[in-house]
């Protein structure tokens, strides 16, 4: 398979190890067979787009299309909301306090 699908087909095992869920319960959840998800992870089958839907959903993860221009801002921000998740908890990307809008 093209080099274009390994990001996904390793983003989506990793979500899927995350989660703590094994193949067959990621196929019982997403209603994607559990051979085609191992095929999928392995990078050996074209990834349909109901497929993708499918496990992105129910491995709760967003599926957007930004134009390629705003690739680095978004991944930029991306890696800021993970990188405060994993300091603090899961929490806003932002913080509005008193301090900040002057009253304080």
């Amino acid at each position: 398979m093209p080099y274009e699908t390994e990001h996904i087909a390793s983003r989506l095992k990793e979500a899927r190890q995350d989660k703590g869920l094994s193949q067959r319960e990621l196929a019982a959840r997403s209603g994607v067979p559990q051979s085609h998800i191992s095929k999928i992870e392995a990078n050996a089958v074209d990834l349909r787009l109901s497929s993708l839907a499918a496990l992105a959903h129910a491995l709760d993860l967003e599926l957007l299309l930004i134009p390629r221009k705003a690739a680095p801002a978004v991944h930029s921000i991306v890696r800021g909301l993970t990188a405060q998740a994993v300091g603090k908890g899961s929490g806003p990307a932002y913080n509005l306090d008193d301090e900040e809008d002057g009253d304080g």
